[in-house]
């Protein structure tokens, strides 16, 4: 049987006995051991090997290859679990308004991968709890955690606001998501507290994780943070000239995540295409600015089996991130009749539908569609409103059937709502939606694509069709890859056993590429592993 993932290849010890056997399984099973191939007259054939190494029984026999041992935690590149203090090159990625809570995050630390809490859409005030929880559980000086910014386009002084939040709790890792620009939030917090390390590097206070699909977006946040925002900040008072300076010889961020077809925004890209090309650009760019550390690459989207996590692993990826997988983990913030749904979904039972908070650029989000209405009702929502710039322009009876049908409440009882919302929180939108009338439609609409995430997280059973569920085809990959298995039963999902098994199935998988890649005859089921209980 393979060695339990709580044993570290510092503490790993080997038998004293020598292994000599053709099984592929055992080769399979005891991926930490050296495995020596050997010609036979069946064909290539591995021996597990002892402490002794090449032992001269095996020397007099036809020498194939000899392949190391295998360790989830030498999959990615090094220097992440280093920078990080983290045991595995592996992330559990932010969910927003919660649903990755901050339990989902601890327990994630407590399984050696790197966690973010889904702090994006949250109120400042739950924010700051969520992270006071992370940090009572973990020490406030614990590393291998941070916390989510989302693009806000809307209003920057939101993510001002948060990135100081972050300062003042001592936040020191964010993963910034659903960005298409540099703003001052995300230059200010990759700038504030740089200093000079005893070496002569530079040494950050924070680190941001960029999640990334677009060529031009990568290239901002590989390159230094603009010396006109670096200025501005100056000249506010939020800098100083000597962090300003550093800036300018870092990339905003080391960690980049080539994020291909994922839940939540996506450009759906393949990440065979997407990471390539990425590992190119940051290739470019870090020699046109001559960094002293190269900033990494990793993988998202569509990883929801070991042998899609040891792909990217094989493609050049520094680390793995999951997403829509955890969220039917029993410590996501999804109620239990939404984990539900998302536990009997297929790679197929995915659809794209309008984002709330980018609802008037088109921008779209890829949410479940198995057991919701959510992304046909929500597409209902956008061609009406590239049909009619007002809804008193449209017809009485078109108008009525969408309330009834979509909305579940008069547009004037919405709106009531909604004004009242914004003349708290942002003003402006009331006045703009008073002169533009279809900037009051606008804001209607994202009442409801807002809180269709926000009944999915409650479980509110009166709008289980108005369900936004974020959901990448990972999430049936993975169900397909658990059926039948421990983690089949939703109860029994958590995060810190999807993370190990994902991360022993690609190791495993990992050796089975070695050993075809040398001429052991591998069955198909080599590249199956199943999910298993780990320590």
């Amino acid at each position: 049987m393979s060695a339990s993932l709580a044993t570290s290849p510092a503490a790993n010890t080997i038998s004293t006995t020598l292994f000599d056997v053709s099984d592929v399984g055992e080769a399979l099973a005891s991926i930490r051991m050296p495995v020596a191939v050997v010609g036979s007259a069946q064909g290539p054939r591995p021996v597990l090997l002892g402490p002794d190494g090449l032992t001269p029984d095996i020397l007099r026999q036809e020498l194939i290859a000899v392949l190391p041992p295998i360790y989830p935690e030498w999959l990615g590149e090094r220097s992440f679990t280093a920078a990080h203090g983290v045991r595995f090159p592996y992330v559990i990625g932010e969910m927003a308004r919660g649903i990755a809570t901050a339990r989902m995050t601890i327990e994630g630390v407590r399984a050696g991968g790197m966690a973010f809490f889904g702090s994006a859409g949250l109120g400042l005030d739950a924010i700051e709890a969520g992270v006071r929880e992370i940090q009572a559980a973990l020490g406030p000086e614990s590393g291998g955690w941070g916390a989510n910014l989302i693009h806000n386009v809307q209003d920057d002084r939101l993510e001002l606001a948060t990135i100081e939040l972050f300062h003042r709790l001592g936040v020191r890792c964010v993963s910034a998501s659903a960005f298409m620009r540099l703003t001052p939030a995300i230059v200010l917090y990759a700038a504030k507290g740089l200093r000079r390390g005893a070496d002569g590097q530079v040494v950050r206070a924070g680190r941001i994780f960029a999640k990334v699909s677009r060529d031009e977006v990568a290239r901002h946040f590989l390159s230094p943070a603009p010396e006109a925002m670096l200025s501005a900040l100056v000249a506010e008072g939020r800098i100083t000239a000597a962090e300003a300076a550093l800036a300018a010889e870092i990339p905003i961020a080391e960690d980049i995540t080539a994020e291909a077809d994922s839940g939540g925004h996506t450009d759906n890209r393949a990440l065979t295409v997407l990471l390539p090309r990425l590992l190119g650009l940051r290739d470019e760019i870090a020699a046109a600015h001559g960094y002293a550390v190269l900033p990494r690459v990793g993988a998202a989207g569509g990883l929801g089996t070991p042998a899609a996590v040891a792909a990217a692993f094989a493609a050049g990826a520094a680390y793995v991130l999951t997403g829509s997988v955890n969220q039917s983990a029993v410590e996501s913030g999804l109620s239990p009749d939404a984990r539900n749904l998302l536990a009997v979904a297929q790679s197929t039972d995915v659809a794209m539908a309008p984002a709330a908070d980018m609802f008037e650029m088109g921008v779209t989000v890829q949410v479940l569609k198995r057991g919701t209405m959510f992304a046909q009702r929500g597409q209902r929502l956008a061609d009406f409103y590239r049909r009619y710039s007002s809804f008193e322009e449209a017809p009485a009876r078109e108008l009525e059937s969408l309330e009834t049908t979509v909305l579940g409440r008069r547009v004037d009882e919405i709106w009531s709502d909604t004004e009242a919302f914004f003349a708290g929180s942002d003003p402006r939108q009331v006045e703009r939606a008073r002169q533009e009338p279809k900037h009051r439609m606008a804001l209607v609409f994202r009442w409801y694509l807002f809180n269709g995430a926000q009944w999915a997280r409650e479980g509110n059973a009166d709008r289980r069709g108005d369900y936004q569920i974020w959901c990448g085809p990972a999430m049936g990959a993975f169900n397909e890859w658990v059926r039948g298995t421990f983690l089949d039963p939703v109860e029994a999902r958590t995060v810190r056993q999807i993370a190990l098994n994902l991360l022993e199935g690609a190791a495993t998988v990992t050796r089975a590429g070695q050993l075809r890649a040398v001429g052991v005859a591998m069955p198909a089921s080599a590249f199956d592993f199943r999910p298993r209980p780990l320590g």
